[in-house]
């Protein structure tokens, strides 16, 4: 039966007081498999198949929906025009304004403003709403409850909910569910074998067929597949000789801190994938994973190509060319020939988000720019927004801008 109003606060209560004894026999065990039954369905309620393949039983009017992401789902429900539904977030990215700095040889600062999260740019609204997730991964089922929501949609592979078969992650579905909330549950590419960005478009339409905007969603979708395809096309009879040796590196302050120059995407990442199977480049990181990598590690990768990925904030490729801290870079090849790259600022980037295709086509054209010459960076972002989000002209060179890409406007 499901729990409304204040009845859910007494729930809260007698959950948190046996929570302990409930999972200790419940994770794992087939007495808790949550296996709809059709003969049980509820009037006023249809299913949906989420991405783990489970059919969750909805409501045929979803009024009041949470979302835990890092702007997917946010971005995915406006592009569908139910932005408006969302009463809570999981990611307090969505609703911060950021800033960079880093510091010069003589000891002045360049300093960035203005990056926002693109949902920020297109509903102030959404950013506005209260957030489900603190200290950064722990979900508030008090704050949650209050919020009455008739359902939770869980993006795997966010900052707060990262791995699929994690024990929390289970418990939180669990906890969630044990309220009487339907939890919808998408996967990122991070949760599979091969981490293809294409799958995102599986997502795209998992909520098409939520807010029955089937025709919407895999408008977008096909879009989002063509741009990939678009790059594969012109990329896969390269020979092996002539790739170049592309490193995707975060140059996160917290690495530093810990002695480190940054961190590189290797292999068994999205952004490997990318970089070997779409881009067809090599990738400079052999290891698995995104691990953290020395001094002495960049210099002796020495890669052609750097490309510089959201990592605890944002970095313009002049933070790897002037900054006083990366000093002993400067005699990496691609420091050296200008060929250090920044992809658009998206803040909490953990799996990947609708604006993926932006990533691909900004290491396409610092790997191969020949074979890219002809596509104007600047016009083909807000082609791209456009698409993607039906926004004007004016609302696309907002999202431009708040993604820190005016740069390609004078490439």
């Amino acid at each position: 039966m499901r729990v409304n109003g204040n009845c859910k606060w007494l729930v809260i209560v007698l959950l948190l007081a046996f929570v302990s004894v409930f999972f200790a026999g419940c994770i794992g065990g087939a007495a808790c498999e949550n296996t709809p039954n059709p003969e049980d369905a509820k009037t006023g309620y249809r299913t949906v198949t989420d991405s783990r393949g489970v059919e969750v039983q909805v409501p045929e009017n979803i009024e009041r929906v949470v979302t835990v992401s890092d702007a997917l789902v946010e971005g995915t429900m406006f592009a569908l025009g139910v932005d408006d539904k969302i009463v809570g977030i999981g990611s307090a990215c969505i609703s911060k304004d950021f800033e960079y700095s880093y510091p010069l040889d003589n000891g002045s600062f360049v300093n960035g403003t203005g990056g926002r999260d693109v949902v920020k740019v297109l509903s102030s609204r959404v950013s506005e709403q209260p957030a489900v997730i603190q200290s950064g991964t722990a979900m508030n089922y008090e704050t949650l409850a209050s919020l009455d929501p008739d359902l939770v949609i869980i993006r795997v592979g966010s900052c707060a909910i990262q791995r699929a078969d994690d024990e929390k992650t289970i418990q939180t579905i669990e906890t969630i569910e044990s309220l009487g909330i339907p939890v919808l549950v998408l996967y990122s590419p991070n949760c599979y074998e091969q981490p293809s960005p294409g799958t995102i478009s599986d997502e795209v339409v998992i909520l098409g067929e939520l807010f029955e905007n089937r025709e919407t969603a895999e408008r977008i979708g096909s879009y989002l597949l063509s741009q990939l395809a678009l790059i594969e096309g012109r990329t896969q009879d390269i020979p092996e000789s002539d790739k170049p040796a592309v490193l995707s590196l975060g140059l996160s302050p917290r690495e530093r801190a810990k002695g480190g120059a940054g961190n590189a995407h290797g292999l068994k990442t999205t952004e490997g994938y990318i970089i070997e199977n779409i881009i067809n480049a090599k990738n400079a990181f052999r290891e698995d994973g995104r691990l953290t990598v020395s001094t002495e590690q960049l210099l002796a990768m020495d890669p052609d190509v750097i490309v510089l990925c959201t990592s605890r904030g944002y970095h313009p490729p002049g933070e790897l060319y002037e900054a006083s801290y990366y000093s002993s870079l400067r005699d990496l090849s691609a420091v050296r020939n200008h060929r250090v790259t920044a992809l658009p600022w998206t803040p909490c980037n953990h799996a990947m988000r609708l604006e993926y295709p932006i990533d691909m086509m900004v290491i396409a054209k610092a790997a191969y720019p020949d074979r890219f010459d002809d596509i104007n960076l600047d016009e083909w972002l807000l082609d791209f927004y456009e698409n993607v989000y039906g926004v004007d002209e004016g609302t696309a060179k907002s999202l431009r801008t708040a993604q820190w890409m005016d740069w390609c406007i004078d490439e």
